[in-house]
């Protein structure tokens, strides 16, 4: 342990008694930032969350659109977009979409997510997870999830729809609310893959769709498995903070010819013929990514092994500095599958140490976040249906993402 280590162990002193909460929470911010600056130099910075890093082919590519004048959803970028994700995932089909919340939008629609249904999705997770279920007129009905992967917690699960849920044919009934419940939206938090084995066991038996919102984790896998390609759908997300940029963007991807096939026309504005009759058979969607961002997406994508590789050497660092902390734990990825790090996280045991970490840090020129706040909280989704959410409730309270971009390759301590 470094020098600068020893001193704020030697500060930090939980165990006294009558020790003050207020001090307890300063040492423990002392020793984290001590314990952050061995990875990330404070010589350096300031190091923001997660800066896009625009490198490889992106200006030549976006050159090309602007000369061409393809700079709409049309073009030949897009096409090359989806079929390098393809590629990278492993699934028969990758359609470009305008942002992650569409994809996942259009997904529950084309799976038959219908008004009045219920979707289980984590309260720990964005807002869009959520949102994207209000989008078709179905009810969020939120689940706890689990400190290790940080997803849907299979065994909570399991408990909770064996009290809540009655099993009618095909088909899940909430037996408190009268609700078809339809789907599932397990989420692969900061990156860290869900356990799909689990949860898709659980989706078999009570006959439950499972849609991934994979938006966080591009180069993620479980055995060899790419997120989003456990389910029916997955949908991703390109926005700037992602680990691979179009701008904005996302993209949904399948294994299912049907499924690709609707998906394509319901984000093309449900366009027949290609659109030359200027006719349309359904409500579609505006929701193809436009060829300019596509080109930035190709030249990520080209990089895309070096960014994850940098990503998870970072990961590394931090895991090694907080080995032996005191008050505050590194999650690291889970057992069960690899994850592409894109936001490493601090859970802390209490919140108190937790805020005053969030002062300190970014005071010293380390931004970093709380972690989201649950959704079930939010006004506009504090009546829906609910399990017991202590976990969540207390990674909400206790955690902090730290500075994790790949760009941060030459600022880390070898």
């Amino acid at each position: 342990m470094s020098d600068a280590l020893l001193e704020a162990g030697e500060r930090l002193t939980p165990n006294t008694p009558g020790a003050n909460a207020d001090a307890i929470a300063q040492g423990i911010a002392t020793d984290v930032l001590a314990r952050v600056s061995t990875v990330l130099p404070r010589t350096g910075g300031p190091y923001p969350l997660h800066a896009p890093e625009i490198d490889g082919n992106a200006w030549r590519y976006v050159k090309d659109c602007l000369d061409t004048g393809w700079v709409s959803s049309v073009g030949a970028w897009v096409d090359r977009f989806e079929d390098m994700l393809a590629d990278i995932t492993g699934a028969r089909h990758a359609i470009a979409t305008v942002n992650g919340t569409a994809a996942l939008h259009a997904a529950l629609l084309t799976v038959g997510v219908k008004p009045g249904d219920e979707v289980l999705v984590p309260s720990f997770t964005f807002v869009a997870t959520a949102n994207a279920v209000s989008y078709c007129g179905a009810i969020p009905h939120f689940v706890d999830c689990e400190i290790e992967g940080l997803g849907i917690d299979p065994a909570a699960l399991d408990a909770h729809l064996a009290w809540i849920g009655e099993v009618q044919g095909d088909t899940l009934i909430n037996r408190q609310t009268g609700a078809v419940i339809r789907a599932m939206i397990p989420v692969h938090c900061y990156g860290h893959p869900a356990d799909m084995a689990a949860l898709c066991e659980i989706a078999n038996r009570y006959h439950l769709t499972v849609i991934e919102d994979s938006a966080e984790s591009l180069g993620s896998r479980i055995d060899e498995t790419h997120t989003g390609r456990f389910g029916r759908i997955g949908a991703f997300s390109f926005n700037g903070n992602k680990t691979i940029t179009t701008g904005g963007g996302g993209a949904l991807i399948t294994d299912d010819d049907l499924l690709a096939r609707r998906l394509r026309h319901l984000t093309t504005t449900a366009r027949t013929n290609d659109g030359a009759d200027l006719v349309h058979d359904m409500v579609g969607y505006n929701y193809r990514l436009p060829n300019i961002n596509a080109a930035l997406g190709c030249a990520q994508l080209e990089t895309l092994d070096h960014k994850l590789a940098v990503k998870r050497r970072l990961s590394l660092h931090y895991r090694d500095a907080f080995a032996d902390a005191t008050g505050v734990q590194y999650l690291s990825p889970p057992s069960w599958g690899e994850s592409n790090n894109w936001l490493c996280a601090l859970l802390f045991d209490d919140a108190p140490a937790r805020d005053q970490v969030l002062t300190s840090l970014n005071a010293a020129g380390y931004q970093c976040r709380p972690f989201w706040a649950p959704l079930h909280s939010m006004k506009m989704y504090a009546d829906c249906p609910r399990a017991s959410l202590a976990v969540t409730g207390h990674l909400s309270a206790c955690g902090l993402t730290l500075p994790s971009g790949a760009g941060l390759t030459s600022e880390i301590k070898r």
